[in-house]
């Protein structure tokens, strides 16, 4: 008799302590759990806005945001590394196949924002405008006096994108960080800097604003007029860098990742876009009743 009743408190006990064990979350849910999102330099200042903003809503959740190249994010996003990862490009026919088989989900981009490739100068500089054209020779010239924030950057596959070519065919300089690149354009007044819009776009962020302030920034000549990067020409997509902003993700479920992501394109966070300088892709109309 002792014997069974030992063996039932034995169990009882193991029962508790299981149930115990099974309050921690092993799957997330969009209102608790830790998932890792990554994105470009070039994005970091809209994104850490958006993930910031979602936790402070949702105090549960943690989301590790991680700064890295745009290429060698989306082979993160294949390898499960990362749960969400921000896009400027379209995909190449070989990463849409590689994200069939790895991931084997439907491509489905959710476009949050609109930002721009910026061309920029020293105030000193000569320079007041840079054309399509221009820039295209300036790539294929061994003077390399255009500068890009690195050899896997966002910037750089946008910019050989739209001029129909491969990073590869190019020819530039590479300083990481985009304050370094404006340090170096200041130095050199026949070079040109390459940033994104997102940078210098904050308006209530004194380190953006100081960066916009010490360079000159170069409207883009396309069919006889130039075009400067401002919201109303991002908007129309009148300035013939502009980009669109998209989140990827691997999770096949209505989790943490696709609950940032619902977040970040519904009204909140078009908003929390609009702060960042940043033209939101989803514009919402506001009725107003006059009686």
């Amino acid at each position: 008799m002792k014997n069974r009743l030992l063996a039932l408190l034995v169990c009882i006990f193991t029962f508790f302590l299981s149930c115990k064990k099974t309050e921690k979350v092993l799957v997330d849910d969009p209102q608790q759990g830790e998932i890792t999102v990554a994105a470009d330099e070039s994005f970091q200042s809209v994104t850490e806005a958006l993930t910031q903003r979602y936790m402070a809503l949702n105090p549960k959740t943690k989301i590790n945001l991680v700064i890295k190249k745009e290429d060698l994010a989306f082979l993160d996003l294949l390898e499960n590394k990362v749960r969400v990862i921000v896009m400027s490009r379209d995909l190449s026919e070989e990463e849409k196949k590689a994200y069939k088989d790895k991931i084997d989900m439907d491509i489905v981009p959710a476009k949050f924002a609109v930002d721009a490739v910026v061309f920029v100068v020293s105030k000193s500089a000569a320079r007041e405008s840079v054309s399509i054209e221009e820039i295209s020779d300036l790539l294929v010239s061994d003077n390399k006096n255009i500068i890009f924030d690195g050899a896997n950057s966002s910037n750089l596959n946008f910019v050989a994108q739209k001029l129909d070519k491969k990073p590869s065919e190019l020819k530039f300089s590479i300083i990481n960080g985009n304050k370094n690149i404006v340090d170096e354009i200041n130095k050199h007044p026949e070079k040109i800097g390459v940033i994104s819009l997102n940078t210098i776009s904050r308006p209530y962020d004194t380190e953006s604003q100081e960066l916009r302030n010490s360079v000159k920034i170069l409207p883009v000549i396309s069919n006889k007029k130039a075009v400067m990067p401002e919201i109303a020409t991002i908007r129309d997509m009148s300035y013939p860098f502009s980009r669109t902003l998209y989140f990827l993700t691997n999770e096949a479920y209505y989790g943490l990742g696709n609950g940032m992501i619902r977040f970040s394109c519904q009204q909140l966070g078009q908003i929390v876009v609009q702060k960042e300088g940043l033209q939101p892709y989803n514009i919402f109309r506001r009725e107003v009743q006059m009686r």
